[in-house]
């Protein structure tokens, strides 16, 4: 299976693992599967580190980055023309631009958006994986 980390489940993933589901751990860690990670959770994951203090990162969110993305197996999932198209027309039940780029990349690069978001794991537009 090819998996989209969903921006909440990536950071949790690196900072909250405990927060991750057994069903769902057992599928990020299996061989077979492949993870994948889009701009746009970085860009999410840089603004929301920089509005809130709830994260606290301890060093600069570029190093941060760069040091986790040595860490794991994560490919890119690029935000291409394709997907800006397909998020233009998407409809999903909350207006959150983050939700509509992801749930698009996931319908146009054939990939399941892993999840805790009950909204997107409701869609029936896009393919999900839920945090169980």
């Amino acid at each position: 299976m090819k998996i989209l980390l969903d921006t909440h489940i990536w950071l949790w993933l690196v900072l909250q693992p405990h927060k991750i589901g057994k069903r769902l751990l057992r599928e990020i860690e299996s061989p077979r599967n492949e993870l994948y990670l889009s701009p746009v959770s970085i860009w999410e994951a840089q603004c929301t580190t920089a509005r809130s203090r709830r994260i606290k990162l301890g060093q600069p969110f570029h190093q941060w980055l760069e040091r986790t993305m040595q860490a794991a197996p994560i490919q890119e999932a690029p935000f291409t023309f394709a997907v800006a198209t397909e998020a233009a027309t998407l409809v999903l039940p909350q207006p959150d631009p983050g939700d509509l780029f992801l749930a698009a990349t996931a319908i146009v690069q054939g990939l399941t958006l892993a999840t805790a978001d009950e909204q997107l794991i409701r869609c029936r537009a896009v393919k999900t994986l839920a945090n169980v």
